[in-house]
């Protein structure tokens, strides 16, 4: 099946994507930040099933100091052949356990104690297991939050933690 690929420039991104108070579908094929400060191209899923896996991975792993565009790129992996019916599958079963509770879909469910309920239903499911693995090692191996956390990355190759950061407790 294939897809169009929608062509934006720049002031076409950002005049689309102003004003929004969520991730914005832009057009076929892409999802931005409400500011535009960077834009998601999706191939294989469609752009409300990626808008909900980053705000599905927002939930899982919630910090309030991390950019949507980490968790887009720790969940971007799933815009894949290989992975789409299991998404278009997992997505449609977290919809439609939202409308049953009384909200239009997952992505748009107003509060996180809400959006963590209908995440609890689904937490013994492959789709949700296979997610939440992913995360661990999609969000957290991303070096440009390292920083935010305060780590500085492995020390092995710089002569261990020894000599550098062992003992810089300054809260002792």
């Amino acid at each position: 099946m294939l897809k169009h690929k929608a062509t934006l420039t720049r002031r076409e991104l950002l005049a689309r994507a102003g004003g929004a108070t969520a991730l914005v579908a832009i057009g076929s094929g892409f999802i931005a930040a409400p500011d535009a400060a960077w834009a998601l191209e999706v191939v294989n899923i469609t752009e409300h099933e990626m808008a909900t896996l980053i705000q599905m991975a927002r939930d899982i792993y919630p910090h309030d100091r991390i950019g949507d565009q980490f968790y887009a790129v720790a969940v971007k992996g799933y815009d894949s052949e290989g992975t789409r019916d299991m998404v278009a599958q997992g997505i449609a079963m977290l919809d439609e356990k939202a409308r049953a509770a009384g909200h239009g879909d997952y992505k748009t469910t107003p509060w996180e104690e809400n959006r963590v309920a209908l995440l609890r239903e689904i937490e013994d499911e492959p789709f949700f297991q296979t997610v939440r693995g992913g995360l661990v090692t999609g969000l957290y191996n991303q070096k440009d939050v390292w920083p935010i956390f305060g780590y500085e990355g492995e020390s092995f190759s710089q002569g261990g933690y020894i000599d550098r950061g062992f003992d810089d407790i300054a809260w002792l």
